[in-house]
């Protein structure tokens, strides 16, 4: 690999980390408007609206310790820095080592508990409701990435999130276990991105909020910063399912590999755009059952591993 293929992936991939979390949301909020037959908000909504917040002043409550406002930032960090290691054109990332993807799971989990930590601040028995509701399903959604992850390493024999990925295409396994993976994958993004079935950024419902009621209290630059950290959590985990279906090699022709995965990576967004279109969000009882599901399906990627290599 060249060093200006190098630097060329590396601005791609920079470029996709700013300004996909804003296209994905425009696209599903396009989606779902096409589906209510109405006009609907732009593709680049969102970025409106975060330069909007980013030129408000914050309302902090009296009883928040510094905290709160720290927190929202390092939810920010630890998401750019998770977004550094993961691979969205396939077996490349700006970072990788062995093993990294243990980084990245937990830099999410550091991010999860900033999160948490940050809504309690305020000595809210609301946000506190939905910080215990985080923890919950954060517990299912966790072992299912690892046994995901594990199950990638298993078939590959490698250990970094790039050449995991990168690599399982060439395997005798892909074929078998590409659709569990995919759909585990999805699962998790609705999970960690706060979208239905799972959760709805848009209710203001007691007895359904969970992300949202995290960071009621959060306004200004400081709200921008938690909204654009979700959208890099849906921009990662639509990254690892492009990753996974893209068959071309960044390395070798980087520009199909850049226009593949953008493009998969938008049909991820129209996928979750027909989700919250035709169906309700779960009800609570039901929700952990759902993001179990990515672990039961990551499951069955792991025996099939085992079985067809003779494993088991």
């Amino acid at each position: 690999m060249t060093t200006t293929t190098l630097w060329g992936l590396t601005l791609a991939h920079l470029t996709l980390v700013l300004v996909m979390p804003i296209l994905l949301v425009g696209v599903i909020n396009r989606t779902k408007s096409w589906w209510a037959a109405r006009k609907g908000p732009g593709l680049f909504q969102s970025f409106y609206d975060l330069r909007r917040l980013l030129g408000k002043r914050p309302v902090v409550s009296h009883t928040a310790t510094p905290l709160f406002r720290l927190g929202a930032y390092l939810v920010l960090v630890c998401a750019l820095i998770a977004m550094a290691f993961v691979p969205l054109l396939g077996q490349f990332a700006p970072l990788s080592f062995a093993h990294d993807f243990v980084a990245v799971a937990y830099t999410l989990g550091l991010a999860r508990i900033v999160l948490m930590l940050s809504a309690m601040d305020v000595g809210s028995p609301f946000e506190g409701m939905g910080a215990a509701r985080e923890a919950k399903f954060g517990a299912f959604a966790e072992p299912a990435l690892f046994l995901l992850l594990g199950t990638v390493g298993a078939a590959t024999g490698l250990s970094s999130f790039a050449d995991m990925l990168g690599h399982l295409h060439h395997t005798f396994y892909y074929a078998w276990i590409v659709l569990p993976l995919a759909g585990a994958l999805l699962i998790l993004l609705q999970t960690e991105a706060a979208r239905v079935p799972v959760d709805d950024p848009l209710t203001h419902l007691e007895l359904t909020m969970i992300h949202e009621v995290m960071i009621l209290d959060h306004s200004g630059p400081e709200l921008a910063a938690m909204q654009y950290a979700a959208g890099l959590k849906m921009t990662l985990y639509a990254g690892l399912i492009a990753t996974l279906l893209n068959p071309f090699d960044p390395l070798a022709a980087p520009l199909a590999a850049t226009a593949v995965s953008v493009g998969l990576m938008l049909t991820v967004a129209v996928v979750v755009g027909c989700f919250e279109s035709l169906m309700a969000r779960l009800p609570m009882h039901q929700v952990s059952r759902y993001v179990w599901l990515a672990g039961w399906l990551a499951a069955a990627a792991a025996l099939t591993v085992g079985v067809l290599g003779g494993g088991l």
